[in-house]
């Protein structure tokens, strides 16, 4: 069994193959070669940290042999800014740590693999599925990318644009001066393109192919009305688009299922319930199972209506299956939501790696025994 970190991840997993793991597992989905369990969180009130919340998530999926399952301890605030955004922060233990692994199971005698590190491998999977996104809606001429935020995602979005599209020019916009200038620069060396700042957000959206928000905030950032035809959209999260915003998009596509179809509070309206509460949309989290009482629960973000609305969308299974029809021609606006079916990324992702780590003889070993016992439980 191999505990894989995040720098030996980051030596074996290119975008290139991330893209084409997903690509290649998305579509064993639509034949029923493959599976997955939505995201869904567990949320109890911090007895340390008075204006936050412990949130356990987990996501699973299985493709080619491998099941995974993704786990992530942290814990969570949603502090507001001078202008009223509102993020969420998050930390384990303390801040500028955190604690997230991907577990990976033989599917064919039930043996413990490997552990791995989830942070470059989480920011390689998400950048991978706005790629495999962008290569399926964008026009096959795009070349030029517009970047609202210049954080860990605009990277990984960036680097999967330049895999599916000839990319020559971006412009990126974020509200810290140094962050966006900071980025331009990484990118511009890394990618050897133009990369120029805005300081309006507005000018993101002018005379680009691509218009991509990569940002932490929960409010919309995509303005419908500064959208132009033959422009090709994705985001991060739920968040950053509203009704304005896809209204003006003529193609809307989702990834997948955005958490598990249950009745919000169905548990605490019926006999037997115990109490259980389970909320739709909150935050970040599709699906939270919720304890603490009533003031504590105050520290909890509102519903995310924006979940609602992208989860009726038809989906990238149904695009390639030819059941429905993504772009048709070079005017139109399509928007692709970039999130769901993240325990199947973790199983088709994280297979590779562990398949490139054993034939490279990288991780470090860990008896497997150590996980079996003799009782059946």
């Amino acid at each position: 069994m191999l505990f894989i970190h995040n720098d030996v991840v980051e030596d074996v997993l290119t975008m290139k193959d991330a893209i084409s793991c997903l690509e290649k597992a998305f579509g064993q989905l639509v034949e029923g070669l493959a599976t997955h369990r939505p995201r869904c969180d567990l949320y109890a009130p911090s007895r340390e940290n008075k204006k936050g919340y412990y949130r356990w998530g987990t996501m699973e999926g299985y493709n080619d042999g491998i099941f995974a399952i993704r786990m992530k301890s942290d814990i969570v605030t949603w502090p507001v800014d001078n202008s009223g955004n509102r993020t969420e922060e998050k930390y384990c233990r303390e801040e500028g740590t955190y604690c997230g692994l991907v577990f990976l199971f033989s599917a064919d005698n039930g043996e413990p693999l490997a552990i791995i590190n989830d942070g470059i491998i989480q920011h390689v999977r998400v950048g991978a599925g706005a790629g495999l996104g962008t290569k399926l809606l964008s026009r096959e001429d795009s070349e030029s990318v517009g970047m609202l935020g210049s954080g860990g995602m605009a990277r990984t979005f960036l680097a999967a644009f330049c895999c599916v599209r000839n990319i020559r020019k971006v412009k990126v916009y974020s509200p810290t001066k140094v962050n966006r200038e900071l980025y331009a620069e990484e990118m511009r060396l890394k990618h050897n393109i133009e990369v120029i700042t805005v300081d309006d957000p507005k000018l993101v959206y002018e005379n680009v192919d691509i218009v991509s928000s990569c940002t932490d905030t929960m409010e919309p950032t995509i303005r419908g009305d500064w959208l132009e035809a033959g422009q090709h959209v994705t985001i991060v999260n739920a968040f950053e688009i509203d009704k304005d915003g896809l209204d003006a998009c003529d193609v809307k596509i989702r990834q997948g299922i955005q958490g598990l179809k249950i009745l919000e509070d169905a548990f605490e309206t019926i006999d037997g319930s115990d109490g259980l509460t389970i909320k739709a949309s909150r935050g970040h989290s599709p699906v939270a199972f919720i304890a603490g009482n009533n003031e504590e629960r105050e520290r909890l973000p509102h519903r995310n209506s924006s979940r609602d609305i992208v989860n009726v969308f038809p989906s990238y299974g149904d695009v390639i299956s030819g059941r429905v029809n993504g772009r048709e021609n070079s005017e139109q606006i399509t928007f692709y939501q970039n999130s769901g079916m993240q325990g199947l990324q973790f199983s088709a992702v994280g297979g590779h790696v562990l398949k490139k780590c054993l034939s490279a003889g990288l991780g470090r070993k860990i008896p497997t025994e150590w996980f079996m016992q003799n009782i059946r439980d």
